[in-house]
């Protein structure tokens, strides 16, 4: 029987393009799959496990992913010799950015944690390719002033249950999103990147499944001009019936960031 003694705070960086994710799936590639079959090669016969802070869907990338490692036999004698050796093993798309020693007290998914998510698009034209994997287009020209206009409405104490993938009447839908805005992307760069590019930035505590591209898809037909802030505004009141039916594409959506206290 495993026995967790050791504990150790592990955060991780990958493209999300070639994946299915992060949570482990039968005949899939996820996140979690390479990880735990580069751990299984370096650590040989020690017995460990692994537990994320949570799930990205297909094809979304995280620059700062975290997930627990539990070990049972000893402990990790050089931290930083095994982040190297770890990185050595991995797959290019993903790196161990650091690894710390925690007690048996942290719990990863209950642990209270802030996320910073941003989802980066440009509209308006056909885009070099290579942008793909982190950067949605949107071909039709969007009013990004009424977008960004759009994008505060979502901060704050509100009702996400539109903004929710396939919501129950049981459901939690009563969040607080910290931080909600719309700017111009200076972050993300490269040589065949659209001049003009953005980032929705997101901060919470807690989302819904597809909550952030379901937000991002709102704000897109509202750019369109398919809907209004009205729209908007009503969707997010305490018995809002509102339903959105469009999920942006997930390869714009990044985990930016996450803190844990």
């Amino acid at each position: 029987m495993f026995q967790k003694k050791f504990y150790y705070l592990v955060k991780v960086q990958f493209l999300g393009y070639r994946f299915h994710g992060w949570q482990k799936q039968p005949n899939t590639k996820t996140v979690h799959l390479m990880i735990d079959r580069t751990l299984n090669y370096i650590l040989g016969e020690q017995s460990f496990k692994t537990l994320g802070a949570g799930r990205t869907d297909a094809m979304v990338s995280a620059n700062e992913a975290a997930f627990e490692l539990f070990l049972d036999l000893k402990p990790i004698e050089n931290i930083s010799e095994f982040l190297i050796l770890f990185n050595q093993n991995l797959p290019q798309d993903i790196r161990v950015l650091s690894i710390e020693q925690v007690d048996a007290k942290f719990n990863i998914i209950k642990d209270s944690k802030i996320k910073e998510y941003h989802y980066v698009f440009a509209h308006g034209n056909k885009f070099h390719p290579f942008s793909a994997p982190i950067l949605t287009t949107i071909l039709e020209p969007l009013d990004i002033n009424i977008m960004k206009f759009g994008a505060q409405l979502f901060k704050g104490q509100n009702n996400f249950k539109t903004y929710c993938y396939k919501p129950t009447d049981e459901g939690l839908y009563q969040r607080e999103l910290l931080q909600c805005e719309l700017v111009d992307n200076t972050l993300y760069t490269a040589n065949f990147f659209p001049k003009q590019s953005y980032i929705l930035k997101v901060v919470g505590k807690g989302f819904g499944r597809h909550q952030i591209r379901l937000m991002m898809g709102a704000l897109i037909k509202l750019g369109k001009g398919e809907i209004d802030i009205e729209f908007i505004k009503n969707s997010l009141k305490p018995k809002s019936n509102h339903v959105m039916d469009y999920i942006a594409p997930a390869s714009g959506l990044i985990l930016h960031k996450i803190k844990f206290n």
